[in-house]
């Protein structure tokens, strides 16, 4: 007795933007498998549209993906490919679909990537930032103690660093990340391969007055990639460090709030306190 084929789940990577950059092993998967499962279907029946292509969708997203791994695996058992895809990039990505591969992982079905676009890569790519290593930070919290609270985890991590945000949150995520790392060098990715692709680089502070002074720059989803921390020093030396420069500072005559900024943007750490420090020190 013959037994019986089960399905095979292909992970589909999707363009970002440009509908060319659809690999022609994405497109014959997607052409070929009996039904496809969409983080939006509104959104992917265009891309299905465009290649000519007509098969059943149904949704998986973040809020029902746990409800449809059931009805997805049942489809499998009874020998039916399903292509799973996000609204753009390679799912599972700071996209859902992971519940989904855990379980069928769990129940031996196949599970096969056919890899493509993925947003932090293609950023990366042509940032011109150390790529040797790198820590992806996906999505930070909407709730700006939160998103503080990550990004000071993170503050004395030395690779490059990578998160997703949107339009909507830019600003103010910059600014948290301008108080927390100061000076880092940091560059933005906007509309990645679309018409208005974008590259902007500088300190946060310097990109948040470029967004604020420019609507068009704060528009669509941005890859924000941060330079990693600077080599460590023993406490006792940067003590030492910091106590030179403050006195070289004020020598100089460099003004308390001027010498702040300096001495935040080499050394890290809020201008407040180092307000505070040159403050007490010039008083002494």
């Amino acid at each position: 007795m013959t037994q019986r084929r089960t399905g095979t789940l292909y992970v589909v990577a999707t363009p970002i933007g440009n509908l060319d950059d659809l690999s022609a092993r994405a497109a014959q998967v997607l052409g070929q498998v009996a039904r496809v499962a969409a983080e939006d279907t509104r959104h992917s029946s265009r891309l299905l549209g465009h290649l000519g292509i007509s098969v059943p969708m149904l949704s998986l997203h973040e809020h029902n993906e746990a409800a449809r791994v059931a009805q997805l695996t049942q489809y499998l058992a009874a020998g039916e490919d399903v292509a799973l895809i996000s609204d753009a990039g390679t799912p599972l990505i700071s996209d859902p679909g992971f519940l989904l591969v855990r379980e069928l992982r769990a129940l031996d079905y196949p599970v096969v990537p056919i890899p493509g676009p993925a947003a932090l890569i293609a950023a990366l790519s042509a940032a011109g930032l150390p790529t040797d290593r790198f820590r992806f930070g996906g999505f930070l919290p909407a709730r700006p103690g939160a998103r503080r609270q990550a990004l000071e985890t993170l503050r004395e991590r030395d690779e490059t660093l990578v998160f997703y945000e949107s339009p909507h949150r830019i600003v103010h995520t910059l600014a948290t990340l301008g108080e927390v790392m100061p000076g880092r060098h940091t560059v933005l990715a906007r509309e990645l391969t679309k018409t208005f692709e974008t590259f902007l680089s500088g300190t946060p502070a310097e990109l948040g007055e470029q967004l604020k002074n420019d609507a068009n720059q704060a528009r669509g989803e941005f890859v924000i990639m941060v330079e990693g921390a600077p080599p460590a020093v023993d406490s006792e030396r940067r003590e030492m460090t910091a106590g030179a420069l403050l006195e070289a500072l004020l020598a100089e005559g460099v003004g308390v709030k001027q010498g702040a900024a300096v001495a935040a943007r080499l050394m890290g750490g809020r201008k407040q306190s180092w307000y505070a420090q040159l403050q007490a020190l010039k008083e002494s």
